[in-house]
């Protein structure tokens, strides 16, 4: 019986993993990078500060506990701006990616070029 309850929750786990990585392909296709660069650990965040406008070492802010909150949040404020919206989409995405990231991928959103580089 345990066992069944262990195979279901992975099952689960892997369906949410899956789904998150189709929502961050379509992203990057959107943004005209290749969407198979999502699931390549460490080159995905490379590609999404590309997308941005983000300098690359800032990869190892990423690394640092705290500094890397506030650079997550610029990141999202950064990809918020990127396709056309504002503080509070950039919130969503924060505070709420389950729901907005996938809202981001799948809706009419068109990419407008990297926030942070303009």
């Amino acid at each position: 019986m345990e066992g069944d309850q262990s195979l279901f929750i992975l099952i689960i786990k892997l369906a949410f993993v899956a789904f998150f990585l189709a929502v961050m392909w379509k992203i990057f296709e959107k943004a005209g990078k290749p969407g198979w660069a999502a699931i390549i650990p460490i080159y995905n965040i490379i590609v999404l500060l590309e997308i941005v406008g983000r300098p690359i070492w800032w990869i190892v802010l990423l690394l640092i506990p705290i500094v890397n909150i506030v650079v997550g949040f610029l990141l999202a404020l950064d990809l918020s701006r990127s396709f056309g919206h504002d503080l509070a989409f950039a919130l969503g995405l924060f505070f709420l990616g389950f729901i907005f990231y996938p809202v981001l991928a799948f809706g009419g959103d068109t990419y407008r070029g990297p926030a942070a580089a303009g």
